[in-house]
């Protein structure tokens, strides 16, 4: 969203765009650093993105090179939103922070400003932890690090079994990739789904992925991989306005209500009930953004039946009503 900020120059209010920094610590994945960017930046100005460091000094990366930065810790007091990108390995990269942060990265946090927004990519959210910042709060990481993240941060209400965590002022993600799905979920929260979908686009993403990252957590591979949910997944999105029972979804995949149910956790990270759930919820907020059709009748089109259950899915899911909804997202396009 764009900010208002007072010019000092012209003695006038002026629109600016929403400024994102960007920390990038020593050992900087580079793939991560480089996501804020490329979708913040496909946004046609909306947002406005620096990248900095601790010190303004270039970083290490892991790889064999290092970046050089046009910014030092000034730029996160100006910022409306920081992104802490994941640093590593990540396997290992919970060695690098300990619950004391060292001097530079505590003094770069302490200059933001109350009220920023804040989110990490991958292990940066062991800084955000180390800061004290995730204490009773939920947040997820890279579910390599999670049992030494729990060891290591018992206060905090780690889920490693999710993509991303949207806490409101504060948003976690997983591993790698999972940058992307919680930039785009930024961008969809912002200026709602039509700019996120077309930010997907130009980069040549999905507008957002099925499931958490428990589907990417090391496992022997299936023995009958061809033997998989995928087209019963993509047969149930097509037909979200029907009942569809568990016995349905077994009997499209021609398995048995338990080899079904077993498959599909397997592959998704969750139940056939929940996914089938948040598909509908994520088909009703398209709709109530995108078209003028009455609750009642996205509620039938989705599958949830009335518009009561439709208020009560919608609000368990993000905490709102379809009517306050609909006028958030309505009222960020004007």
């Amino acid at each position: 969203m764009a900010i208002i900020r007072w010019d000092r120059a012209t003695l006038a209010f002026v629109t600016s765009p929403h400024r994102v920094a960007v920390l990038a610590l020593d050992g900087v994945y580079p793939f991560e650093l480089g996501m804020p960017s490329r979708i913040f930046g496909a946004t046609d100005g909306l947002y406005e993105v620096l990248t900095c460091t601790v010190d303004g000094r270039p970083a290490r990366t892991s790889a064999d090179f290092a970046v050089a930065v046009d910014h030092g810790p000034e730029v996160l007091a100006t910022a409306d939103t920081v992104v802490i990108v994941s640093f590593g390995p990540a396997l290992t990269a919970v060695e690098y922070v300990t619950p004391e942060l060292p001097e530079p990265v505590a003094a770069a946090l302490a200059s933001i400003r109350p009220g920023t927004r804040l989110v990490s990519i991958c292990t940066g959210a062991l800084v955000l932890a180390a800061a004290g910042l995730l204490d009773g709060r939920p947040a997820t990481t890279h579910w390599g690090v999670a049992e030494q993240f729990r060891r290591r941060f018992p206060k905090v209400e780690l889920d490693p079994d999710v993509l991303f965590v949207d806490d409101g002022d504060i948003l976690t993600s997983a591993g790698a990739a999972s940058g992307i799905d919680v930039c785009l979920h930024l961008v969809r929260r912002d200026h709602g789904s039509e700019i996120a979908n077309r930010v997907a686009r130009r980069c040549v993403v999905p507008p957002w992925r099925e499931g958490g990252q428990a589907q990417y957590i090391e496992q022997p591979v299936p023995q009958t991989p061809e033997q998989g949910t995928a087209a019963t997944r993509q047969w149930a999105l097509e037909h979200l306005d029907a009942p569809l029972t568990l016995a349905d979804l077994a009997g499209h995949a021609r398995m048995s209500l338990r080899t079904f149910a077993r498959r599909f956790n397997d592959e998704v990270g969750m139940s056939p009930g929940r996914w089938i759930v948040q598909q509908r919820v994520a088909r009703a907020r398209h709709l109530l953004e995108s078209s003028d059709l009455p609750v009642d009748e996205i509620a039938g089109r989705v599958g949830f039946g009335t518009g009561t259950s439709l208020r009560q899915h919608l609000h368990a899911a993000i905490g709102v009503s379809p009517l306050t909804y609909r006028r958030t997202f309505r009222a960020a396009e004007h």
